[in-house]
């Protein structure tokens, strides 16, 4: 890798040098390093399309990284990456996608990433998205999940994108038995002309399932983001869907949470909220030194953490 793939990875995926671990790392549409371990195997789908990660039951406190970086302008693809994750297992997943574009031509990176998580696994996933470069083509992302969760499961989802990203539409879908327990943190910032959508949808299928998704956004300039949210309770169960944005300049932004009830017994709340940075505390800020631009950076940054 050279040293602009390089420093794409570290924005991506944090790694300064090789993982511990598991790994799989993607450049410019080929395979650029892989690691496997006792207990994680990485294999490469036949076609070409991806790959499966197979984490063994009971593995515990291991991770797997499988960052993606674009820096051939003109470059477009779409990938398939299934997790297998055995039961009673506990581990970190570190994905993400950073694209580097000086050229004339769009480039594009859709990543489909399916998880089917066995009976009382644990699962941190993280993705993050970043872009740059001063070409006039586009960095497009489109990224898909869908998690199949089994009695008892736990999985935290954590999905981060921060300027740089001209167009994304994220999809989600997850179906949960009894007991399991998703969760969804999304920051997002865009800003330019940039547009960003986000969908979700959760089904909860099993007595006692739980389901918490939350975005906190900033639109800047003239971006425009939409928050699509359904969550579908079909047993004893609670769900929770929130949508927090700020929206600054010519930005629009447009939250569309929905709750499915069948079932009597099916808990959930839905709450959205859109306004600008309050003026008091760009004048508090100011009062302690910062210029107004230094001062909404800073409740920026406090707001998406």
């Amino acid at each position: 890798m050279d040293s602009i793939q390089k420093r794409i990875l570290e924005e991506v995926a944090g790694l300064h040098e090789t993982p511990e671990g598991a790994y799989n790392i993607r450049a410019n549409g080929k395979l650029a390093a892989r690691n496997t371990t006792a207990h994680i195997d990485i294999v490469s789908k036949e076609n070409g399309s991806g790959i499966d990660i197979y984490v063994q039951p009971g593995t515990r406190n291991e991770s797997v990284h499988i960052p993606v970086v674009l820096s051939q302008s003109g470059l477009k693809e779409v990938v398939y990456n299934d997790f297998h994750i055995g039961a009673d297992s506990d581990i970190v997943i570190v994905a993400g996608c950073g694209i580097y574009n000086c050229g004339d031509q769009d480039s594009e990176h859709d990543g489909i990433h399916r998880f089917y998580v066995g009976k009382n696994a644990k699962v941190r996933y993280v993705e993050k998205h970043y872009g740059e470069g001063d070409g006039n083509g586009q960095r497009i992302l489109n990224p898909g999940t869908e998690v199949y969760m089994e009695e008892g499961s736990t999985m935290e989802m954590e999905m981060v994108q921060i300027r740089g990203v001209d167009s994304t539409v994220r999809t989600n879908i997850a179906e949960l038995a009894a007991g399991a327990r998703l969760v969804v943190k999304e920051s997002l910032l865009t800003h330019g002309k940039q547009q960003a959508t986000s969908k979700y949808e959760v089904r909860l299928n099993g007595d006692g399932a739980s389901a918490d998704v939350v975005s906190r956004s900033v639109a800047q300039e003239e971006s425009y983001q939409k928050f699509d949210s359904r969550i579908v309770g079909n047993a004893p169960c609670n769900g929770h869907t929130e949508c927090d944005a700020i929206i600054m300049g010519s930005a629009r932004v447009l939250a569309i949470p929905q709750l499915e009830a069948n079932n009597l017994d099916a808990a959930l709340i839905h709450e959205a909220a859109i306004g600008k940075i309050a003026g008091d505390q760009i004048i508090k800020l100011m009062t302690l030194g910062l210029t107004e631009e230094e001062a909404e950076e800073q409740i920026i940054n406090g707001f998406l953490k």
